[in-house]
């Protein structure tokens, strides 16, 4: 695998603070939003779509994928930079996708799968547990509610790290939970750190799956668990296939992907590195009543609860249209940066894709495997 690229720390927090200032203080997605220092803002949007600008599937390149690989940390780090308080706005504080059942509100289901793959792992009271890719920290706050274990969230975006100690704090979780900064592909913790190690629909940002597995088996103790959903293309997907091929780069320009891989390339991985792995298993192909996408989809005939109308109605392609309509209007009277509504927009590319491929079954956000480092 080529070289990593080299942390700067230093530089990550100047950034931070720059772009971000005081808005991980702000109480909400769109208040954190118009919070934004616009030069700090205009090289993010810069740094980030360089990768995609200009680039359809019949004109990318091996070069071109080659390139986001090699600056997959810088990548995604300035992704979330302009998608967090997006993310916040339209789905909540945990950014992943989930399974519903009858009679389930939405942030019902959200904790469900959550605690699915906390007790798939094995999680329980007392263990030192790492989240890796822990976004905001709503995982790991519920997490930690739900088994009582100590959680330490990794993340290489400052402003994440950020918000997920301010939600800590304001829900009196500060003592059980821990978020440092960090590159998943070069952990700073020592070998054998954690009893367990999970990750949920963060690992898709490797640039090399094999890589960051090798980190966190690294860091697990012998006899560990480690529990993952992971973003996978499946076995139908075929990159020979014009459209298949633009359903996949709209997934990683949406989702600030580097480079995404088939399903028998993650199994691979897992088990090269040296884990024992117990099950996996693509819970999207679970007989449910209702689509895992159905959120982004709008197909809002699924809605379980009245208050999920506040939430969905936002993901809806309507819901999308007025908030980036919004969006370009704040930005033309200088109110909101330029960029929101160009950021705003490949969020939207991105949930098309992501539909696409979920309905073409090119794609899986939900790939379970479960795997033990072994005791001796």
């Amino acid at each position: 695998m080529a070289a990593l690229e080299p942390e700067d720390h230093q530089r990550d927090a100047a950034f931070n603070k720059a772009l971000h200032g005081k808005s991980a203080q702000a109480p909400g997605g769109i208040s954190a939003m118009l919070k934004k220092d616009k030069e700090a803002k205009r090289l993010a949007v810069e740094e980030y779509f360089k990768h995609f600008d200009r680039k359809t599937a019949a004109e990318e390149t091996a070069a071109d994928r080659e390139a986001r690989t090699k600056e997959y940390a810088t990548l995604t780090r300035h992704y979330y930079n302009l998608a967090t308080d997006i993310y916040e706005y339209g789905w909540g504080q945990s950014f992943h996708f989930c399974r519903f059942s009858v009679g389930e509100s939405f942030y019902q289901a959200i904790a469900r799968h959550e605690h699915y793959l906390a007790a798939q792992t094995g999680i329980k009271a007392g263990m030192r547990v790492l989240d890796v890719g822990c976004g905001v920290g709503g995982p790991a706050r519920e997490i930690a509610k739900f088994t009582d274990a100590h959680i330490t969230g990794l993340n290489n975006n400052d402003y994440q790290i950020d918000r997920a100690k301010y939600y800590a704090e304001k829900e009196g979780l500060s003592k059980q939970l821990r978020f440092v900064k960090g590159d998943f592909m070069q952990m700073s913790f020592p070998d054998e750190s954690f009893d367990a190690v999970y990750a949920i629909e963060a690992t898709v940002h490797a640039p090399k799956l094999e890589g960051v597995y090798a980190e966190i088996f690294r860091v697990l103790k012998p006899g560990g668990v480690f529990g993952v959903y992971e973003w996978l293309m499946t076995d139908n997907y075929d990159n020979n296939n014009l459209e298949h091929r633009q359903i996949r780069l709209n997934i990683e320009l949406g989702n600030g992907i580097s480079n995404m891989v088939p399903i028998s390339e993650a199994l691979a991985a897992i088990k090269n590195v040296g884990f024992e792995l117990l099950h996996h298993e693509d819970l999207a192909e679970r007989p449910d009543p209702m689509p895992w996408y159905w959120p982004i989809a709008g197909e809002v005939r699924y809605m379980q609860s009245v208050m999920d109308l506040f939430t969905v109605v936002r993901m809806t392609h309507w819901g999308r249209r007025v908030m980036h309509g919004f969006a370009g209007i704040l930005e033309t009277v200088g109110i909101a940066p330029k960029g929101t509504k160009k950021t705003a927009d490949s969020l939207a590319i991105g949930a098309d894709g992501l539909v696409a491929g979920a309905k073409l079954k090119l794609f899986t956000p939900m790939y379970l495997m479960v795997a033990r480092k072994p005791a001796e």
